[in-house]
C-alpha cells in the first residue's frame, strides 16, 4: 500500500473515530437532559473516580513539586534569584504540570478500568441485556461516569496542585534554605485566580475526554478477552495522547483569556 493511500486511510479512520465520539458525548448530553439520573450510580462513580485515585494523584503532585522546586532552585541560584522559586513552581503547577500529569494518572487508573468494565459487559452481552429489559445503556453506564467525572475531576486537579505546592514549599524552604518569608511573598504575589481558573477548566476538560474515550472503547470491545485487553490498551494510550494535543491547544486558548498575573 502507498504511503498516499496508508495516509488517506488513516485519515479516514481518525475523522470516523472522532465522529464517534461527538455521536457519544451528543447522546450523553441529550441523556442528561431528557433521560433518567441515576443518583446511587453517580456517587457509586464519584467514589470509584474520585476518592479511590486520591493516593496515586497526591503521591504524583508530591513529587512533582518537590522535584520542580529542587530543579528550579539549582538553576536559579547561580542567578541569585532563589525566591523565585515559589512562584515560578505555583504557576506552573497550576497552568501545565498539576492538570496535565492529574489527567495522565487518572486516564492510566480510571480509563482503564472504566473500558475494561465496558468491555466485559460487551463481550459477555450484558449491554444487550440491559436493551432488552429497556434500560438505554448511555443512561445506565455512561452518564453516572460522565457526571462523576465532572465532579471529580477538578476536585483531583486541586488536590495535585495542593499538595506539590506544599511539597515544593517543604523542599525550598527547609531543606533547600530559602527564605520562608520572601517565598511565600513572592509567590502569592504572583499567583493569581487566572492561574487558579486556568487549573479547573483544564481538569474538567482532560476528565472529559478520559470518559468519553474510555466509554467509547469499552463500547465497542469485540472478540472475547483478547478484545478487552485489546481495548483497555487503546483507552488509555489513546486518551493519554489526546489529552497532550488538546492541551496544547488549551494553553494557547487559555492564555489569549487568562494571561498569567493576577
Amino acid at each position: 500500500m502507498s504511503p498516499a493511500r496508508t495516509a488517506g486511510h488513516w485519515l479516514i479512520s481518525f475523522t470516523r473515530y472522532l465522529g464517534d465520539l461527538t455521536l457519544l458525548a451528543a447522546e450523553t448530553l441529550r441523556g442528561i437532559f431528557h433521560g433518567q439520573v441515576r443518583m446511587r450510580l453517580i456517587v457509586q462513580q464519584i467514589y470509584e473516580i474520585g476518592y479511590r485515585s486520591q493516593l496515586v494523584v497526591l503521591i504524583t503532585g508530591a513529587f512533582t513539586g518537590a522535584v520542580f522546586a529542587t530543579q528550579t532552585f539549582f538553576q536559579f541560584h547561580r542567578l541569585q534569584m532563589d525566591t523565585a522559586v515559589g512562584p515560578v513552581v505555583s504557576v506552573s503547577m497550576f497552568r501545565e504540570l498539576g492538570p496535565v500529569l492529574c489527567g495522565l494518572m487518572v486516564a492510566g487508573r480510571v480509563g482503564a478500568a472504566m473500558s475494561a468494565e465496558l468491555g466485559t459487559m460487551k463481550v459477555t452481552e450484558q449491554i444487550d441485556a440491559l436493551r432488552a429489559l429497556g434500560v438505554h445503556p448511555i443512561d445506565y453506564l455512561v452518564i453516572p461516569r460522565f457526571i462523576a467525572m465532572l465532579i471529580s475531576m477538578p476536585l483531583l486537579t486541586m488536590e495535585c496542585i495542593a499538595i506539590g505546592i506544599v511539597a515544593a514549599y517543604l523542599v525550598a524552604t527547609q531543606v533547600l534554605g530559602v527564605s520562608e518569608v520572601y517565598y511565600l511573598d513572592n509567590m502569592l504575589y504572583f499567583t493569581g485566580s487566572r492561574d487558579v481558573a486556568m487549573g479547573l477548566i483544564k481538569g474538567m476538560v482532560f476528565g472529559i475526554l478520559i470518559v468519553f474515550v474510555s466509554c467509547h472503547q469499552g463500547l465497542n470491545a469485540r472478540e472475547g478477552a483478547v478484545g478487552v485487553g485489546r481495548a483497555t490498551t487503546e483507552a488509555v494510550v489513546v486518551g493519554s495522547l489526546f489529552l497532550l494535543v488538546v492541551n496544547f491547544f488549551l494553553t494557547m486558548t487559555l492564555n489569549i483569556f487568562f494571561p498569567a498575573g493576577k
